[in-house]
């Protein structure tokens, strides 16, 4: 019961820090599942590649397919929608976190 709900807020965190690398440089699902388990966040491709197919239907990601050592593999950025997202999270967060520390 409490991985379900913890699966559930941890949803919102986990796009957040999509959107964050996405900014920086395209991203991949491989790499970001890696990126995702480095902060504590262990998550499977199956959860994954449809968050990333959501936030591409929503307009926050776009996606480029490139041909890497002959096998297409998916690139997403982020849009200009999904950078307005980001900011207001960025804010949002910053509130939340000064709010719940210690």
């Amino acid at each position: 019961m409490e991985d379900k709900i913890l699966r559930k807020l941890f949803l919102g965190f986990i796009q957040i820090h999509i959107l964050h690398h996405a900014k920086e440089h395209p991203i991949f699902g491989v790499w970001m599942l890696e990126e995702l388990r480095e902060h504590g966040y262990n998550i499977s491709s199956g959860t994954l590649y449809p968050i990333l197919h959501t936030m591409e239907a929503d307009g926050l990601l776009t996606k480029e397919e490139r041909n890497v050592e002959g096998k297409i593999r998916k690139y997403y950025s982020i849009t200009e929608k999904g950078n307005k997202v980001l900011m207001e999270a960025r804010k949002k967060a910053y509130e939340l976190f000064k709010e719940i520390k210690d």
